[in-house]
């Protein structure tokens, strides 16, 4: 009898001992799950491992330790706003230097008049190649040729026919010599107009003279024409001449009183 009552007592204290902790467990800031008074820690099944939950236990009150998936993830904090790529500044261009301007160009008609051709001749003498030498290096120097005609002259002498004949030989042998100086030949255009053109001066050889001195008298008229038409740049203005400064008149001495 003795003996049941002390096993009685003893189980009465082991429940009283157990009773403060389950107390305090429920006394616990959170209640969804029990927990060790003395350890503070949760507590859990010794069979399955989980965490003994509850009466009070809800979702909202799930902890990671217990329940892992029910406990909202914090948002991982955001990422810093990644810093625009520096652009490579553009390479600065070279500054395009300006076109260098066309000068003006004029229009110009440059002529030559070779005469004194022998009587009844077509050939050049030296001293008309050299004067054709002497024009060309001068008046065509910077000249774009447009175009250049030569006709060949008579005098009267002989028949209209025959002096035609002869004009066009000059012009020709003309043409040819201005070809060996550099001239296209597709830029030239040759004629012969006899005794057609004569030199005004000429009016006054008359017929009643000598033969000799009449070919003499018309030598002006057996000539060849050189006429050359093209473009070249306008000449540069001439600066203008600085104004000089006005001297100022020298001031008269003051008349002493």
């Amino acid at each position: 009898m003795q003996s049941m009552n002390r096993r009685a007592l003893t189980g009465l204290a082991v429940a009283a001992a157990m009773l403060p902790s389950i107390v305090l467990a429920a006394d616990s800031k959170n209640q969804g799950y029990l927990v060790d008074t003395i350890t503070g820690n949760v507590v859990t099944s010794s069979t399955t491992g989980l965490c003994v939950r509850t009466s009070d236990w809800t979702p909202a009150r799930a902890i990671a330790q217990c329940d892992p998936d029910l406990v909202k993830k914090a948002p991982p904090p955001p990422r810093p706003a990644a810093k625009p790529e520096a652009k490579p500044k553009p390479e600065a261009k070279p500054e395009a230097k300006p076109k260098p301007k066309k000068p003006a160009m004029v229009n110009v008609e440059l002529k030559l008049s070779v005469q004194n051709f022998d009587f009844d001749k077509s050939t050049m003498r030296d001293d008309q190649k050299k004067e054709i030498d002497a024009w060309m290096a001068k008046a065509l120097k910077g000249v774009t040729l447009g175009a250049m005609i030569i006709t060949g002259h008579t005098d009267r002498i002989g028949s209209a026919a025959y002096n035609k004949k002869l004009s066009e030989a000059r012009a020709v042998t003309v043409k040819d010599y201005v070809i060996t100086k550099g001239i296209d030949q597709k830029l030239i255009f040759w004629e012969g107009k006899g005794f057609a053109n004569p030199v005004p001066v000429t009016k006054f050889c008359d017929n009643k003279m000598s033969r000799k001195q009449l070919i003499d008298c018309l030598a002006p008229n057996r000539r060849v024409d050189i006429e050359a038409v093209g473009r070249k740049p306008a000449p540069k203005p001439k600066p203008k001449p600085e104004a000089k400064p006005e001297a100022k008149p020298e001031a008269k001495p003051k008349a002493k009183p």
